[in-house]
């Protein structure tokens, strides 16, 4: 049986991770700032460590024995990070170095680190953006997360720390905060569930591709088990949609309709990013499984549940 520590397991990436990886027979440490959200009764292959990401005693406790370390965790979203820099930086990249610093001393086998593709790469000059494109993120939140990657690669110069990277464009799914300033289908979801309009910035011209959180998560569990000692790849749909292109799937996807109220356009917002997979398919024999007509219909009935929960609440 592998050890796997899931530093932010409690989010909502993490959650699904979790749920994989007990799933595929994995001993599983959470470590989250986060009061436990996982309802597993299995404690003998579950352990749930609340604790910041900068505690590096706490850390050095739960990772002997160790075989992977997935790092989730994140304090900060695109488009906050930029308001105070200096915070993203020391709340994110100078704990991460920390927690890589315990891996080589605790002889964890390989971490595997959720980057960003929607912000990595900032305005793209090709399309579909290859891993090896030029890297010059328009956000504190990008560099955040490509000054990680660097340190990771540092890591393996000096130490031999294996890593893999994964580049996700945009997940989404259950768990997600549909009251949140990011994560587009969720958020669009709740707000219908809500009775409210959606808010778009700018125009809707804005391309993305989204993909569902489970496909993330098992890109993660096979990124843990290659041989490949330093991979980066991106994962994500492969395919562009338009916020107004995103609408009528989700019309079509729910059969509801909805108002839509247009705001200016916000500055940080890359205009049109696609990422290529092509990486993950050939290195990782990954490919994105769940449509996005079936992801969308599962994201409706989580967030309609837990709507109307809240509405029951006195």
């Amino acid at each position: 049986m592998r050890n796997a520590l899931v530093v932010g397991g409690s989010g909502f990436i993490g959650q699904h991770l979790v749920h994989l990886l007990l799933s595929r027979g994995y001993r599983v440490t959470v470590y989250d700032r986060a009061p436990r959200r996982h309802h597993v009764n299995a404690e003998d292959v579950f352990q749930y460590v609340q604790g910041e990401l900068g505690n590096q005693a706490l850390l050095r406790e739960h990772l002997a024995g160790i075989d992977v370390v997935y790092h989730l965790a994140c304090t900060t979203i695109p488009k906050t990070s930029n308001e105070e820099p200096a915070f993203d930086v020391e709340s994110n990249v100078v704990p991460s170095i920390g927690l890589l610093t315990e891996c080589v001393q605790a002889g964890v086998g390989r971490v595997v680190f959720v980057s960003s593709g929607g912000t990595v790469y900032g305005i793209p000059k090709d399309l579909p953006v290859r891993e090896d494109h030029l890297t010059m993120p328009i956000c504190s939140y990008g560099i955040t997360k490509l000054m990680i990657e660097h340190y990771l690669a540092l890591f393996r110069h000096l130490y031999g720390l294996r890593y893999s990277i994964i580049r996700p464009s945009n997940p989404y799914g259950e768990g997600q905060n549909y009251y949140g300033q990011q994560g587009a289908v969720t958020v669009f979801l709740g707000r219908i569930a809500m009775g409210q309009p959606i808010e778009i910035w700018g125009d809707g011209s804005v391309v993305r591709d989204y993909f569902y959180v489970g496909d993330l998560a098992q890109a993660c569990l096979q990124a843990a088990e290659t041989e490949i000692p330093d991979l980066v790849a991106n994962v994500g749909s492969g395919q562009g949609l338009s916020l107004r292109e995103l609408l009528t799937v989700i019309r079509e996807s729910i059969g509801i309709e909805f108002a839509v109220h247009y705001s200016e356009a916000r500055p940080f917002d890359v205009p049109y990013l696609v990422l290529d997979i092509d990486r993950a398919r050939r290195l990782l024999s990954w490919e994105p499984q769940v449509p996005m007509t079936d992801g969308i219909q599962r994201t409706w009935e989580w967030v309609c549940r837990h709507v109307h929960a809240e509405d029951s609440q006195p």
